[in-house]
């Protein structure tokens, strides 16, 4: 699936079975949530947090998917209220990132 055929497909689902979108802000408020349950999982598998019991460990993998999955999800829906097409918008910004960065991190210490 492209990014536009995501943000197309997502459109279809909202305004199918979602009904509407939510409002640009709750869909932020939305999106903030979603990012902290992805943060949440990545502290337990990658980071020095433990899980409560480790029937939790045994789906974190397949729950961290799911998480990702929502944020992209808000996240295009973010994208289509407010007119922005993801695909030129991350072309413009690894152009972006390119010009600024190709010396940089190559030049980085902490890298090698």
């Amino acid at each position: 699936m492209t990014i536009q055929e995501a943000q197309n497909t997502v459109d279809q689902w909202i305004n199918t079975i979602g009904i509407r979108y939510y409002n640009e802000l709750t869909n932020t408020a939305i999106l903030m949530e979603e990012v902290g349950e992805v943060a949440r999982l990545m502290a337990r598998l990658y980071g020095e947090q433990s899980f409560k019991t480790p029937e939790m460990a045994s789906t974190a993998r397949e729950d961290l998917a799911d998480e990702m999955a929502d944020v992209l999800f808000v996240l295009v829906c973010l994208a289509n209220q407010t007119g922005i097409n993801l695909t030129e918008a991350l072309h413009k910004n690894l152009d972006k990132k390119t010009r600024r960065d190709a010396a940089r991190h190559a030049n980085n210490e902490k890298l090698k």
